[in-house]
């Protein structure tokens, strides 16, 4: 079958266009890295493992894939400059594999259980409520019925901006007042939503890193409520990290899988930055599989994460 087929022309020039930055970048320092080698010796190794790190892939993946690639020289005795870029895709893309970097359901699959209750987590500022909109837009284009939960009670710009979310993607969403308890809400959404037939539920949480000790039970206790409406909800715990803010991203999921079970991870504002090395350290560091990838403004620009297509974007 054609490659088209699968992907879709267009999802695969959004690709490439929202990781054009990075990729740029990373050729650029490639094209120094092998400059004047017919070979892939020493010097060029030492030069591919700075290219990796300063393209935010991260220390230990870094060194993981530099292993992979000497292993790869060893193996086939002779491999010149030439072939690098193909190795590298081929390396990477099977560390994702190895990671628990599953191939994802697209949005127009049949989804496991019905309600499916997706809780979002993640900082204030990281494109999460607009992550949750465009979730929310691409299932109902999918034929799916969607609630919102606004379950982030203490920032009232954040439950303003879930209801400006809904009315544009034209999904119910069930809100409180500011300072409400974030669990009520969430257990009136499902119940709601159940009551409704609703076929994906998804739960905007509050975005904050104040302690991790009651972030942990401010989650615990959501889950807990959540579970005598839908007794295995949530189905998914998603991460929503800032691709841009590079190593920050990082300390980020540090912090929230310690946190909370993450169970997937969406990667957003990934057009604007040269950073987006950052999708493949992650994945790799927590073998948490990346879900969705964020590549632009408009609601169809979240794309569900293909691990070959997205290396073949980033390095091919």
């Amino acid at each position: 079958m054609a490659f088209f087929g699968l992907f879709g022309k267009e999802k695969k020039e959004t690709l490439d266009k929202g990781l054009e930055k990075t990729k740029t970048s990373f050729l650029s320092k490639i094209g120094h890295a092998i400059a004047g080698k017919s070979t892939v010796d020493d010097d060029v190794l030492d030069n591919l493992e700075e290219a990796l790190i300063t393209s935010d892939v991260g220390v230990d993946t870094t060194l993981r894939i530099i292993e992979r690639v000497q292993e790869r020289v060893k193996r086939d005795k002779y491999l010149g400059t030439a072939e690098l870029n193909q190795i590298l895709v081929e390396e990477v893309a099977g560390l994702l594999a190895e990671n628990n970097s599953m191939q994802v359901a697209d949005f127009q699959d049949e989804l496991p259980c019905k309600p499916y209750v997706i809780m979002v987590v993640g900082v204030n500022g990281v494109g999460k409520t607009t992550t949750i909109g465009k979730l929310a837009h691409q299932y109902k284009m999918a034929g799916k019925k969607v609630y919102l939960g606004a379950a982030d009670t203490f920032r009232a710009a954040a439950v303003e901006q879930l209801c400006i979310w809904g009315e544009r993607v034209g999904v119910p969403v069930v809100k409180q007042q500011q300072g409400s308890d974030p669990a009520s809400v969430a257990f009136d959404t499902l119940q709601s939503a159940k009551a409704n037939d609703a076929d994906v539920v998804l739960i905007d949480t509050a975005g904050r890193l104040h302690n991790k000790i009651n972030l942990m039970n401010e989650l615990t206790k959501i889950k807990n409520v959540m579970q005598k409406v839908v007794p295995d909800a949530p189905h998914d715990v998603m991460l929503v990290l800032d691709g841009s803010t590079g190593q920050n991203a990082f300390e980020q999921a540090k912090q929230f899988t310690k946190a909370t079970q993450v169970s997937s991870l969406a990667i957003t504002k990934l057009d604007g930055t040269a950073k987006g090395g950052v999708v493949i350290g992650i994945s790799d560091q927590f073998k948490i599989p990346v879900r969705y990838i964020g590549l632009g403004e408009q609601m169809t620009d979240l794309q569900v994460f293909d691990r070959e297509e997205f290396v073949k974007s980033l390095l091919g």
